[in-house]
């Protein structure tokens, strides 16, 4: 007989089975497998009210179908936790660590996400989505997010440094001083955006969409008078 087992329910298939030839299989695992999975949490459907940092760190934690809602969950240490078809509902994520963090179809709303290194997250699967979030000095350094849609946000200084957002949405979202420096914005719909500096000859704009009322956030280095 043939199992199947998947990494993220090996745990619960462990407690509840009770038929000799699924422990044969385990006992076939090497120590170190074995010792792999239980050291490994995974959390799935649940949704978390108003809980504090200490409650959700930990290394190697997967988060499947979750709901944070009014999470304080600031200066929190997320490196290495995974989120997954999950949804951060008017939390505090200002300067949380995001080293090798897996967000793979994660929706934030109504968030607070000051001062956060978005770069430092890992690549593997990440797509994102927000809602009237506060993104103020957020960093996005070479990060991919074709497609992303960001609605009524403010990214007061934030940096999308060499960032790809081919056909990315800016619905109505304050850009005051935010950093375009050789970013690919082809495509992308910046016509409700505001406040913007885009240098055309250091970003790829080709096919992006702007508002007439918007031309002169991509001509101010040319000091020039629109009327």
């Amino acid at each position: 007989m043939q199992y199947i087992i998947d990494f993220r329910t090996d745990i619960k298939l462990l407690c509840i089975s009770q038929k000799p030839e699924f422990f044969s299989y385990f006992r076939s695992r090497s120590a170190s497998s074995i010792s792999d999975i239980m050291e490994h949490k995974f959390d799935e459907g649940t949704i978390y009210k108003n809980i504090k940092p200490e409650d959700l760190e930990g290394r190697d934690r997967t988060f499947e179908d979750c709901t944070f809602i009014k999470c304080d969950l600031s200066y929190a240490n997320l490196s290495h936790i995974t989120f997954i078809n999950c949804v951060m509902d008017t939390c505090n994520l200002s300067l949380v660590k995001l080293t090798d963090a897996g967000l793979q179809n994660v929706d934030f709303r109504d968030c607070k996400i000051t001062g956060v290194n978005f770069g430092d997250c890992s690549n593997f699967s990440l797509s994102v989505s927000f809602a009237k979030c506060v993104m103020d000095y957020s960093v996005w350094h070479k990060k991919k997010l074709k497609g992303t849609i960001f609605n009524e946000c403010s990214f007061e200084e934030a940096d999308f440094s060499e960032a790809d957002l081919t056909n990315a949405l800016f619905e109505k979202c304050n850009l005051n001083r935010t950093i375009f420096n050789r970013t690919i914005l082809k495509g992308a719909d910046l016509r409700t955006a505001y406040n913007f500096n885009i240098d055309p000859e250091n970003n790829s704009i080709s096919k992006a969409k702007f508002s007439s009322d918007a031309l002169n956030g991509l001509l101010i280095k040319y000091n020039l008078v629109i009327e």
